[in-house]
Formats: C-alpha cells, structure tokens, sequence
C-alpha cells in the first residue's frame, strides 16, 4: 500500500463505522491506537531489536521485515481488546465485538475508497511489544489494520467450498 491514506476526516468516519458492531451491555470493550509512518519507522527499529532478542541474530531481509512492518501503509490502526471479566456478559462476547471491529475497520475503509489488510503477528502476543505499541495491563490486540491506496490488485487465496461450510438442522429424537 502506498499514499494517500486516509485524513484526518475520513479516519473519524472510518472509526465511526467501525465502532458500530454488537456490544452486549454496550460495554465498548475495544479501542483504537493510530500509528503514523514516523511512530512506524521508530516501532520498526524496536520490533528488529526485539525480535532478535527471541530469536537471535536476524539476517538482512528479516531485519528488513521487522523494520518495515509499520510503514507499509500510510496508516495503520490497533485494534485493542479490553475484555474482560463481566457478571453478564461472556468475555468470548467481548472478543467477538472487538473481532467484529476489526471486519467493520475493513469494509469501512474499502467503503472510502482504501485498501486495507487485517494482520495480527508475532508482536501481537509478545507481552514486551504489547505494551511497546501501547496496550496497558489486562488489554491485547486483536489485529492491526493497514489502510492506504494499492499499489496492485490483492491477491486472492484459496477459501474453503461453501456446501462444505454449511448444514441444515434437523431435529434429532
């Protein structure tokens, strides 16, 4: 993805749609992070660091990958799950409204006229880096999503058959 992205208007009506999901004691259990390709080019730097501190030593093209994984797209939204423990409300309710923001973020950007890619990678369940990229305690991210123009047509992977997905309910005696 490349410039334009998104500006300052757009990115509100972007997070608008995309906080209208259900929300089952309207418990808003979700927020948003914007990184900016600045913030991106510092995270980038951090991520290399980290990553070969779990890893070890990292050759050049991973080096590369880890320092670019912010500045791919001019923006690029955090999704962060504040679920929670609730008298009424499941936490896997919780999960699935923040889920349920990250597919409205999608439509909502191809809505306006972007492109966009939901990704959750290894810094979304590294404790370290969720808190580097500005989850606090008891929160975790349920994606990241990239928003800018394409700069080629996606690329389409295999999706599973249909008839394999679905059945009818019948009543069992």
């Amino acid at each position: 993805m490349t410039e334009p992205g998104p500006g300052d208007d757009q990115i509100d009506e972007i997070l608008t749609i995309a906080a209208r999901v259900p929300d089952h004691g309207k418990l808003a259990p979700w927020r948003f992070i914007l990184y900016r390709p600045d913030a991106g080019r510092k995270i980038g730097s951090w991520l290399a660091e980290r990553y070969a501190r779990i890893s070890g030593p990292l050759d050049d093209e991973q080096r590369e990958k880890e320092r670019t994984r912010f500045t791919r797209a001019p923006l690029v939204v955090g999704v962060v799950s504040q679920a929670a423990e609730h008298p009424k409300i499941p936490l896997w309710e919780q999960q699935l409204s923040a889920g349920a923001v990250c597919m409205n973020l999608v439509t909502a950007a191809a809505a306006s006229g972007f492109a966009s890619q939901w990704l959750s990678e290894w810094y979304s369940f590294d404790d370290l880096a969720v808190r580097y990229l500005g989850a606090r305690p008891g929160e975790s991210f349920a994606g990241f999503v990239h928003i800018g123009t394409a700069t080629q047509p996606p690329v389409e992977r295999p999706r599973p058959n249909l008839s394999d997905l679905i059945t009818t309910w019948t009543e069992i005696d």
